[in-house]
């Protein structure tokens, strides 16, 4: 069965990204609780990489499946689970990598939302949040995904996300998405 084409991105408004988000239909990883079987011998990069037993899993259709049914326990390790088995997957930073930024509006009227390395779209706003953390490295702009599950934002989404703001000359750097706002400056 063939997997349906990936929208593009720049060609939805918000609203037909609101109705694609409201139409997916992911496993209740959350509600199998399943014995822990092992190790998955998968891992993903800090890039966004899959990996299986040290080589990149080079089907996309794979890395999408692989990451419908990828859940974070709550010491914040990672897993794969289905009804009947669970197993644990090595994630480097965050699972996803925020690649595409599409914007509507300004001010407190904008609503941003973004394309992840497997396809998956997220509107940032009250539940889909922004955080800048600081890292060894330097401070990293991360999108909650969905049950504890993170995207790192890829570094030209986060220069495009600070144009933005640094255009809106506000009182605090940062963006309003769906009615929340995120600092962009690094304060909490």
């Amino acid at each position: 069965m063939p997997m349906e084409p990936l929208p593009d991105l720049a060609t939805l408004s918000l609203s037909e990204i609101a109705r694609l988000l409201a139409e997916r239909r992911l496993p209740p990883v959350d509600q199998w609780n399943p014995d822990h079987c092992g190790d998955s011998e998968m891992r993903i990069a800090r890039d966004g990489t899959w990996f299986h037993q040290g080589s990149p899993i080079g089907r996309e259709a794979m890395v999408r499946l692989f990451s419908s049914i990828l859940r974070r326990e709550p010491d914040g390790s990672h897993v794969l689970v289905t009804p009947v088995e669970k197993l644990t997957i090595a994630v480097e930073d965050a699972p996803f990598v925020a690649v595409e930024l599409k914007s509507e509006g300004e001010g407190r009227t904008r609503a941003l939302a973004f394309r992840l390395n497997t396809g998956d779209l997220v509107a940032a706003g009250p539940d889909n949040g922004l955080v800048l953390r600081e890292t060894p490295d330097g401070p990293h702009p991360y999108l909650h995904v969905r049950g504890g599950l993170e995207a790192l934002v890829a570094r030209s989404v986060y220069y495009e996300l600070m144009n933005m703001a640094l255009e809106e000359n506000g009182e605090r750097v940062g963006l309003w998405s769906n009615g929340a706002f995120f600092p962009l400056d690094g304060e909490q």
